[in-house]
């Protein structure tokens, strides 16, 4: 029974309740998974794992630069071991942006680093602008006006496909 870890980074919660989705689904596999924070992370010994997958948001067009040195400082354990990458954005509600070789913000991501994942996904997010503090409300909003997305100050839409998500554990469950 391959023991699986799941590191993420999670700025508004969505990336952390997919985690727990694919952690949920993946366990009925009868794997047992590590859900683990980035900011955890460094602790582990990878090489306890058989299995490695990293999930991470994007905010302001960006992974959390933790992710980035993570992956970095890790390559090679991340290389011997069947391993996975899921970027979370928005900008994946689109059906055009929403596939791995379709979505900007990881294509980019996957152009800073040398570890090439043996699979990716990515999944579109969600808006909550009653969480959000003023100014990342107003400059989300004019990003989703610019983006034909909503722009209700009082909107909470989930984007996600859990589908999509269900269909990614099954995936991390067979690699």
């Amino acid at each position: 029974m391959p023991n699986i870890l799941i590191i993420y980074s999670s700025k508004d919660g969505q990336t952390l309740k997919i985690c727990q989705a694919l952690q949920s689904d993946i366990e009925q596999h009868g794997n047992p998974v590590s859900l683990v924070s980035i900011a955890n992370a460094e602790q582990l010994d990878l090489a306890n794992f058989d299995k490695i997958v990293i999930g991470a948001s994007i905010h302001y067009g960006r992974h959390h630069p933790d992710i980035l040195a993570f992956i970095n400082r890790n390559q090679t354990v991340l290389d011997s071991k069947p391993n996975a990458f899921f970027s979370v954005n928005v900008v994946a509600r689109k059906p055009q942006k929403s596939q791995p070789d379709t979505n900007p913000y990881l294509k980019k991501f996957l152009k800073r680093i040398a570890w090439k994942p043996k699979q990716l996904a990515v999944f579109a997010g969600k808006i909550d602008y009653p969480s959000y503090n003023r100014l990342d409300r107003t400059v989300i909003r004019l990003i989703m006006w610019l983006t034909k997305g909503p722009t209700d100050p009082n909107a909470i839409v989930e984007f996600t496909d859990w589908d999509q998500v269900r269909s990614f554990a099954k995936i991390i469950s067979e690699m």
